[in-house]
């Protein structure tokens, strides 16, 4: 696979057209028991990032059974900047609705807020020729302390790993992935012509969606997803990312991900969004009240409040008919006074929650691949690291040689140790290294010739 080293060495954009975020917490229970990590690339082809993502984590032990931390990755499509505004709508809005919705079961939110977020964007797409037709993947994955939610259109894909598992969560939509479901896909040579990047279902062209429901998947401690964009998926194969997500922690994933799907080419835009459970909260007894199962009862009114109402009302009623208006008005004021404390009572108790729908939607996992470290994946990545080397010398870079030297020494001890994940890890390491110090090899030299990996 070609991939170009834009003006000399300017492998990555701009740090305005690159964000990551992480958040990583040490907390064994509860709702900071959660690391994730978050990088969106602009690649090599593309000009701008129609890509977009959202996390929008539980503000409270409370509100992390009620409504879990929310995850959401949107890859949109259209002329000019259609696309892109299309997935920021997706990931400003799916979030945001899905958390009000607190009237409904987690799964229907979902749901509801991934419509909710279709109309908004047809809506917009019909009052603006320049945007008419827009469309957005988005993939939402919400996890709850005991189960994991999937709301999908699209081919964004939601990955897991459980040990040396990789499953694929979400159902491409996309023309290949339905016509070998249908059965429909032509065998040999035939297949390679049918183009893999055009999708069946997205948000906002149309005024309905059908959203794919996912779930519940249990969870388990150690479970790690993975929300991409296709830019990452076409490029980086599903034993390569369930190789890295098994041996890096979120952060070091993400960009080890990223800067494969770069030296693939990089055609599109890529976004990575890694988050870890380092544990889960025991069962509790089956008799002590379930704050996800129980919602939590209002707190009563105090009698006196339904007194002063009643007669304030009945004050009023009889001075007004006294012809005492002035007092009759005092009356209703005070009534008025006691029925606006008792609706802000009312307000500020605890929305309803709700049991877990253990109902199982959807057909996930769609995909299962076992990816245990092993002699021929760690030959894989070491065959990237050489190709890098080999490139950085055609170029006469300036590197920290010694660096990334150490990476190749200390990954070839861990596979004479037959340690191949180790052997994985530092090899992933070497690459990104590698990357970073390609990326700011444009402020080192100032080179305009263009440069070709074949990776």
């Amino acid at each position: 696979m070609e991939a170009r080293l834009l003006g000399g060495a300017e492998l990555y954009p701009s740090a305005a057209q690159t964000h990551m975020t992480n958040m990583a917490e040490t907390a064994s229970s509860g709702h900071r028991a959660l690391e994730h990590a978050e990088l969106s690339d602009v690649g090599l082809r593309r000009g701008n990032n129609q890509d977009s993502f959202a996390v929008v984590p539980a503000s409270d032990d409370a509100d992390w059974r009620r409504r879990g931390h929310f995850f959401l990755v949107a890859d949109g499509m259209g002329a000019h900047a259609a696309g892109e505004l299309a997935s920021k709508i997706a990931s400003e809005n799916v979030g945001h609705t899905y958390r009000k919705l607190l009237d409904r079961p987690p799964i229907e939110a979902l749901r509801q807020a991934l419509a909710a977020a279709n109309a908004t964007i047809h809506n917009r797409g019909q009052a603006n020729a320049e945007f008419q037709g827009m469309g957005t993947t988005c993939s939402a994955l919400v996890l709850l302390p005991r189960a994991a939610l999937v709301a999908h259109v699209g081919d964004s894909r939601v990955y897991r790993l459980r040990g040396t598992k990789l499953e694929q969560l979400t159902f491409d939509h996309s023309l290949v992935w339905e016509m070998t479901a249908a059965g429909q896909m032509p065998s040999g040579d035939v297949a390679n012509f049918i183009p893999k990047n055009i999708i069946t279902r997205s948000l906002g062209p149309h005024a309905e969606v059908q959203v794919d429901l996912e779930g519940p998947f249990p969870i388990e401690a150690g479970d790690v997803y993975l929300l991409c964009s296709d830019g990452l998926s076409g490029q980086v194969r599903d034993e390569e990312i369930g190789a890295i997500l098994s041996v890096l922690g979120p952060q070091e994933a993400v960009r080890a991900l990223v800067d494969m799907a770069n030296l693939r080419g990089g055609p599109d835009n890529i976004t990575a969004l890694v988050a870890r459970v380092p544990s889960v909260p025991p069962e509790e007894p089956e008799a002590a009240p379930n704050p996800v199962n129980q919602p939590a009862p209002s707190p009563p009114l105090h009698p006196l409040v339904w007194i002063v109402i009643g007669a304030g009302l009945l004050a009023a009623l009889g001075l007004f008919l006294a012809g005492q208006n002035v007092p009759a008005f005092v009356a209703v004021l005070v009534a008025g006074a006691a029925a606006v404390f008792a609706l802000v009572q009312g307000l500020g108790s605890p929305p309803p929650a709700f049991p877990l729908d253990n109902t199982p939607r959807g057909r996930g996992p769609h995909t299962k691949l076992s990816c245990q470290p092993n002699a021929e994946a760690v030959a894989s990545f070491c065959q990237m690291a050489q190709q890098l080397r080999e490139a950085a010398k055609d170029e006469h870079w300036t590197l920290d040689w010694a660096r990334f030297n150490a990476y190749g020494e200390s990954a070839q001890a861990a596979l004479a140790a037959r340690d191949y994940a180790a052997a994985i890890r530092q090899y992933a390491l070497a690459i990104s290294f590698m990357m970073s110090e390609i990326r700011h090899q444009s402020a080192r030299k100032d080179q305009r010739d263009s440069s070709v990996l074949d990776i």
